[in-house]
């Protein structure tokens, strides 16, 4: 599932990432067509503006939030789309920003005035936003912050508050605020009070009230204490010597304790805070939700360094206040860590890292989880495999719509063993719809499927074993050249960057181009980001691995997406991703003391033969493809035979058919050259 975004893209039109970078110039596959009118998007140009039915009205509500901004005293609040625990996904309860706009991508920032409103989000949600906003709100085709300083200097005038709930904003956005807005004559109000939930009132949806519960030992990578340990060994070595770690993520305190929950929307996690001391464990959390089991696990050494002391959530800023009176030093990642906690530990007794040690322990799997996630995608695939066979049999009917292939689907996981339903809400999108990378159908609102258009499907599982992501496109009847064309330059990319060797600490991004050659090649590309790290039945998107320049260098043991597309807006989208764990390469030679590195993939699912054209493919590309194909049919097989899916199993004979070595030696030379002047600028880039 495409979880980031390229920056550099963000200052182009709507369609920056949707058309090829150099113009429309392949040859046979280009046409000029004449504009359509959209009937999906707003049109605000127009009186009476046209709305399409996908779109909230926000009158009352934008009212409703300004008569509280006027109580308080403030000209411009501004809203985010996270949480006090910056988790990417969040529940209803804190969708404040959704509730506000309608808008209910993953990634936006709002603004209001007494008279204006504005959203900023990124490429992947520009055609979602022109679906879901009505005329109420300007939308701003960017996410930098300045970007938004410069309109509140704008929009507020010189005296003017411009206020922010400090319990949703990072700690380097906060920062960033008070950079945009230094010596402007606005000041940057932080007020507890959230101003959006006052406004919400009773309508708000109410708290997570779920059992917080012990994650079974047999799919646990070690027992928490020995978690506990590691961390409290790297924090008596650290030249700093903190005396105290405290976790904001949601998911660190869930790896550390093996606990999980259902706060939050396809992640099982539970709202809570940990301070982990040399001496003691401060678990914050609402206790009557933990199950017997896991009350037991967290206090059978009470008392003692590994009795984990329970206390209220909304108790976490008050205990941590008390605690940095004392001569301590704590250690957090400020990626996690909300303005509002940061602020109540004086500078001096700070330990500041981007990510907590908990958060790179946790990123790094040992042999257990491993194999935990690789069974999890067997059987994972067994259910894709079932899809993929029943769109077969149904969509020449027309019998299927993508919210009803979106149901049939998770219904598919569902039945698999150890599960726990869907890791996202699925993307389930044929034709125009694909090209908007975070499409999700809703029932009364859903293309039905057809032979004559393409078909994405993003989709993931929660297991108890791991977490889950794959996605595949595919095309029943009679593909243009151009779709035929960019889905076999997609998979290009994708075996480009599955097969690669690469130095140890090497850094994602240096290696993220070469999932973008084969569509750069002939000026095409795409606007999100290559992938993303996954865990052990925790996030689908799982910082801090991946291909950002913001992600920690890749090491053996990490898992992560990859994932190349290619979307022409109003036309078809492609995307292929595959999950992948980082492994150590079998070299020829070995140059300095650690080995290099490669990746394994892990999602088992052939690609649609439909789509490839052969002749594109280079010799390696087509060793590669014949290789996995024959690793599916090891891994998989067995599984569909195992579960009397004999249909199944006779599908994936047909689909992982070896493909001819009839690569030209050109394609491959180019391909060989190509790779070699990549990984030539690797010694120059490589982090220190």
């Amino acid at each position: 599932m495409v979880g980031q975004v390229v920056l550099l893209e963000l200052h182009g039109g709507a369609d920056t990432h949707l058309q090829p970078a150099g113009g429309t110039h392949m040859g046979c596959c280009a046409t000029s067509r004449p504009p359509q009118p959209r009937t999906d998007i707003r049109d605000c140009s127009v009186d009476p503006p046209y709305l399409p039915p996908t779109v909230t009205n926000t009158t009352d509500r934008l009212a409703a939030l300004r008569d509280v901004m006027r109580a308080h005293g403030v000209q411009a609040y501004i809203v985010p789309s996270t949480d006090a625990h910056m988790s990417e996904y969040i529940s209803a309860r804190d969708s404040r920003l959704g509730w506000l706009t309608g808008f209910t991508g993953s990634a936006g920032t709002g603004v209001v005035t007494q008279d204006r409103a504005a959203l900023w989000t990124d490429s992947r949600y520009w055609t979602q936003a022109e679906r879901q906003l009505d005329c109420n709100w300007e939308l701003q085709r960017t996410v930098w912050i300045e970007s938004i300083g410069l309109w509140m200097l704008e929009a507020v005038p010189v005296g003017g508050n411009i206020s922010l709930d400090p319990f949703l904003f990072s700690i380097d956005t906060w920062n960033s605020y008070s950079q945009a807005l230094h010596g402007s004559g606005r000041i940057l109000l932080p007020i507890e009070t959230n101003l959006v939930d006052q406004a919400w009132g009773d309508q708000r949806p109410p708290e997570a009230s779920g059992q917080i519960y012990s994650l079974p030992a047999e799919f646990t990578g070690s027992i928490w204490q020995e978690k506990v340990a590691g961390i409290r060994q790297q924090m008596q070595q650290h030249t700093r010597h903190p005396t105290a770690v405290l976790l904001s993520g949601l998911e660190e305190t869930a790896w550390l304790f093996n606990l999980r929950g259902d706060d939050i929307p396809y992640n099982p996690v539970f709202y809570s805070y940990t301070l982990l001391t040399n001496a003691t464990i401060s678990l914050f959390v609402d206790e009557q939700r933990l199950s017997p089991s896991a009350q037991q696990s967290l206090q059978a050494q009470c008392p003692g360094p590994l009795c984990v002391e329970l206390h209220p959530y909304g108790d976490t800023r008050t205990h941590l206040g008390r605690y940095v009176q004392d001569n301590v030093t704590v250690w957090l990642g400020t990626e996690f860590t909300t303005f509002g906690l940061y602020s109540v530990i004086p500078q001096e007794k700070l330990l500041e890292d981007s990510h907590s040690p908990v958060m790179l322990a946790k990123a790094v799997k040992n042999a257990k989880e491993q194999e935990l996630l690789r069974a999890a995608h067997v059987r994972d695939a067994v259910a894709v495999i079932q899809y993929l066979l029943w769109l077969e049999k149904m969509v020449p009917q027309g019998q299927v719509d993508e919210f009803s292939g979106a149901q049939h689907v998770d219904a598919l996981r569902q039945a698999q063993e150890h599960s726990h339903g869907p890791s996202f809400q699925s993307i389930s999108a044929s034709g125009l719809n694909a090209a908007l990378a975070h499409y999700s159908p809703s029932n009364g609102s859903s293309r039905t499927l057809s032979v004559d258009e393409m078909y994405l499907l993003d989709t993931g599982g929660q297991y108890l074993d791991g977490t889950t992501d794959i996605t595949r496109t595919v095309h029943w009847g009679k593909p243009t050249p151009l779709q035929k064309e960019a889905y076999t330059r997609v998979l290009m990319g994708n075996i480009d960057l599955a097969r690669l060797v690469f130095p140890p600490n090497t850094a994602g991004r240096v290696v993220e181009s070469f999932a973008r050659r084969a569509l750069w090649d002939v000026g095409l590309n795409y606007g999100h980001g290559t992938g993303h790290g996954i865990g052990n039945f925790l996030s689908v998107h799982e910082w801090p691995v991946g291909f950002q320049s913001n992600n920690v260098p890749l090491a053996s043991g990490m898992f992560t997406s990859i994932e190349p597309g290619y979307y022409r807006d109003g036309e078809f989208g492609i995307r292929i991703e595959d999950v992948a764990l980082v492994v150590e390469a079998q070299t020829k030679h070995q140059s300095g003391e650690k080995p290099f590195l490669t990746f394994e993939v892990v999602s088992l699912v052939p690609y649609d033969r439909n789509l490839i054209d052969l002749s594109l493919l280079s010799s390696e590309q087509i060793h590669y493809l014949n290789s996995y194909y024959e690793t599916i049919r090891e891994r998989v097989g067995p599984e569909l035979q195992r579960q009397q899916l004999e249909e199944e199993h006779e599908w994936l004979q047909r689909s992982t058919e070896p493909f001819p070595s009839t690569a030209t030696t050109a394609t491959a030379t180019a391909a060989t050259l190509a790779i070699a002047s990549l990984l030539a600028t690797l010694p120059t880039v490589l982090p220190a």
